[in-house]
């Protein structure tokens, strides 16, 4: 099994539900979620005045092979969702405080991510984007995915062909087909996800070379040939959008401004040629972005 049961949806679900002896151990649990992790079974037998064979019926009702099993798994969901269950303080919550809010934190971590980029490395990120016989960009989840197709929009319209992916399989089957000349481009906030180190794998085994943005010391920037690395904090604001997927994108901004800058003649044609496909469109000769 590759992801973690929610029994605190289960309990919420089931509530009222159980037989009624285990219901009175279920409405324990949801009454004391933090203290059942660190309890035993004899002391919640004893607490909700059960036997002990009642509580371990419980705990296989929800799916648990035992109490110890219900435990680790109550952990595991406790540890990631207690955030979300406790009270946040609206503070201000007018229009102007919120822009004020949200702008405020994406500059700080711009900021942060300014004096951690490496010239170097982004130097040579650019280099081989600009060499590129094709580059694909893979991520996954909601915001590696978005920064992902931005970049392959980027990209496409300096003269390089591009595509992104977002499928694990597809991430696979793609990076089967490159070989040398080629370029996979992975971007993961955490660095962790498997299927992008499978792909990555995969694709150097033929020749192709690998570039990542990701956290520093993560799995993916490890295996990548070259690795632009990042250790952005996260605001603790739960409702707040993340500020990396930001960051992430004018990051990819600035590769895109590099490589152009190393392809002039090739960007400048493929750019004068977008930009004469789009005047029919909105019949407008004036400056204006390329297709966005």
């Amino acid at each position: 099994m590759t992801f973690t049961i929610d029994l605190i949806s289960q309990l919420r679900q089931l509530d009222g539900s159980f037989h009624s002896r285990e219901q009175l151990v279920a409405s324990y649990v949801l009454d004391n979620l933090e203290q059942v992790t660190q309890a035993t079974v004899s002391d919640i037998a004893a607490a909700v005045g059960v036997s002990e064979p009642t509580v371990i019926r419980f705990c296989r009702t929800l799916g648990c092979s035992g109490f110890r099993d219900f435990k680790i798994k109550l952990a595991q969901n406790l540890a990631v969702s207690v955030q979300y269950m406790t009270r946040v303080s609206d503070g201000d919550v007018s229009p102007g405080a919120l822009v004020d809010q949200v702008l405020g934190v994406l500059v700080q971590v711009a900021s942060d991510a300014r004096s951690q980029l490496d010239p170097a490395r982004l130097e040579a990120a650019m280099e081989c984007l600009a060499q590129a016989r094709q580059v694909v960009f893979f991520g996954v989840g909601g915001g590696s995915s978005t920064v992902a197709n931005d970049a392959s929009n980027r990209f496409f319209r300096l003269g390089i062909p591009t595509a992104s992916h977002c499928d694990g399989y597809l991430q696979r089957m793609q990076a089967s087909t490159l070989g040398k000349g080629d370029v996979v481009f992975a971007i993961s906030a955490t660095g962790k996800p498997q299927e992008l180190l499978d792909s990555v794998g995969i694709a150097q085994q033929y020749g192709a070379r690998t570039i990542c943005l990701t956290k520093r010391n993560s799995p993916l920037a490890e295996a990548c040939d070259i690795a632009i690395v990042l250790d952005l904090p996260e605001d603790p604001d739960i409702y707040k959008p993340t500020a990396s997927r930001l960051v992430f994108l004018a990051i990819i901004d600035v590769l895109a401004a590099g490589v152009a800058r190393k392809l002039p003649e090739q960007a400048k044609e493929k750019l004068r040629r977008i930009r004469s496909s789009l005047v029919a469109l909105h019949k407008s000769t004036d400056p204006q972005p390329i297709g966005d």
